[in-house]
């Protein structure tokens, strides 16, 4: 059945066939050819997988990064980034991804977080002089620390899946997504520096920064709030979920007041379509796992790892590569569900903490959002600037590199994910 399961699922991928349904339909393939069982394990798994608690919050975090884009909020954090780094060597393209931490602290998901920065600081960027190659790419690569700075919805699918607290891996995100952050800045400075992409001509103001953080002083109280509630005991990540977006709609109508009530239809609606992708995605890769099991892949997989090493650097690096070549071609969410039943218990094997383990697959999870040929970062980013794929593609690599260096460093320095617990 295990073959099958892969052959056709493989194929399917070849024909770019969604990922949700080419799993769903391996299932279904693998089911038919082996005979052994009814072809309504699909149908329960895809109502059972769902049926959780804490996925709640997938929908609700979609929802309020949905509503915080249009409600200002992009823009007040824009202008908070812009008073902190805006007049350093380019300055815009470090504006850009301090926006994208910002953001990444109340959204949740990476393709939200390049849509709601990408859509003013790309054209900005642009006018002010910087390759539109390099500043797309800048956005993009900034979108994926979404999902490791938390709330991260990766996270929440994580910690339902390998039965780890959600909270802590929300608590354990925090230093990662800010280095992921620092290591972007770093590459962005150099090539600003060596193509004369120079600042906004402004001195760094105390007063400008205090004044620029008074103004968005209700967007920076969101991700204070939501995580302050879950570490405090106040509510769970799911509750949190929900109350992010009470909060976002109450600042964006109340406050701000760009957030207009004709808009909620088509915001609803927006959400609605994500959140039904992801949730077939989460079915669908629930029943492909599962079959998974019944064959004893995990095992097999686990043994082969190990076989070739017991070193446990050696076998986290193995594992990494494997991701990174699966975040290439397949959804973060799906990749979460089928491997972390497979490989949790071969990091434990090897002393491997859960919580770091799981900040170490979000992260090298995180770069397939900008890896084609499946990277949505990068469909979204082209989307906005009108670039191609291929030339998007190729402007990226650099940026891979720098994330790939900054998730070694994680890897290696265990604190950084677990100090703060």
């Amino acid at each position: 059945m295990a073959i099958t399961l892969f052959t056709s699922f493989a194929l399917l991928l070849t024909f770019a066939v969604p990922i949700g349904i080419a799993l769903g339909l391996s299932v279904m393939i693998a089911l038919l050819v082996d005979g052994a069982m009814p072809l309504e394990f699909l149908m329960k798994e895809l109502t059972t997988s769902v049926n959780s608690f804490p996925l709640l919050a997938i929908p609700f975090f979609i929802l309020a990064g949905e509503i915080m884009g249009r409600g200002g909020i992009s823009r007040r954090l824009i202008n908070v980034a812009e008073s902190l780094v805006g007049s350093v060597v380019g300055g815009t393209a470090l504006t850009a991804i301090v926006t994208c931490m910002f953001f990444a602290a109340i959204s949740g998901s990476g393709p939200a977080t390049v849509a709601a920065v990408g859509g003013i600081m790309i054209p900005a960027m642009v006018s002010k002089g910087f390759d539109r190659k390099f500043a797309t790419a800048v956005v993009a690569s900034a979108g994926s620390i979404g999902v490791i700075i938390p709330p991260s919805i990766p996270m929440v699918m994580y910690g339902v899946t390998g039965s780890v607290s959600i909270g802590d891996m929300f608590i354990a995100g925090i230093l990662p997504g800010i280095l992921v952050g620092i290591g972007l800045m770093v590459y962005s400075y150099y090539f600003s520096k060596k193509n004369g992409y120079l600042g906004n001509g402004k001195k760094i103001s105390v007063i400008n920064i205090l004044k620029e953080i008074w103004n968005a002083k209700w967007s920076l109280l969101i991700p204070v709030i939501i995580l302050g509630g879950i570490y405090g005991g106040v509510f769970t990540p799911t509750e949190a979920a929900a109350v992010a977006v009470f909060i976002g709609f109450i600042i964006g109508v109340f406050f701000y007041r760009e957030l207009k009530l004709k808009e909620l239809a088509d915001i609803f609606i927006e959400s609605a379509l994500m959140t039904a992708t992801i949730l077939i995605i989460v079915g669908t890769a629930t029943a492909f796992g599962k079959l998974l099991a019944m064959e004893q892949i995990p095992n097999k997989i686990a043994e082969s790892f190990l076989s070739i090493s017991s070193n446990p650097t050696v076998v986290i690096l193995l594992i990494i590569l494997l991701l990174l070549i699966v975040g290439c071609f397949m959804d973060t969410i799906a990749a979460i569900i089928i491997l972390t039943p497979i490989l949790l218990p071969v990091a434990k094997l090897v002393g491997f903490d859960p919580i770091h383990f799981g900040i170490i697959m979000i992260v090298a999870l995180a770069i397939g959002f900008i890896t084609p040929p499946v990277g949505v970062n990068l469909f979204v980013g082209a989307g906005i600037s009108g670039l191609s794929l291929e030339a998007l593609s190729k402007a990226i690599i650099p940026f891979i590199v720098a994330m790939v260096i900054v998730l070694l460093i994680i890897m290696f320095i265990p604190a950084l994910s677990l100090i703060l617990l």
